[in-house]
């Protein structure tokens, strides 16, 4: 992402980051209450669910010096 992009097009991304992020939380929450949960699945969505707060952040960094500005 460079900082040329839309604004209108950062917050619906955003939107959609912070959408995923929640549902793989729900995600991990019901396989870590599983009686027999897939260890390597857990850890997959973990580390997406990372990957998901890490873009969230650079797109929040983004937008915020055009709010204050």
């Amino acid at each position: 992402m460079d900082g040329a992009e839309d604004p209108a097009e950062l917050l619906g991304e955003l939107a959609r980051l912070k959408e995923e992020h929640r549902d793989l939380d729900h995600a991990i929450e019901a396989l870590e209450s599983a009686p027999f949960s897939d260890r390597l699945q857990l850890q997959r969505l973990k580390k997406r669910k990372l990957t998901l707060r890490d873009r969230i952040h650079r797109i929040e960094d983004q937008i915020l010096p055009d709010i204050i500005a």
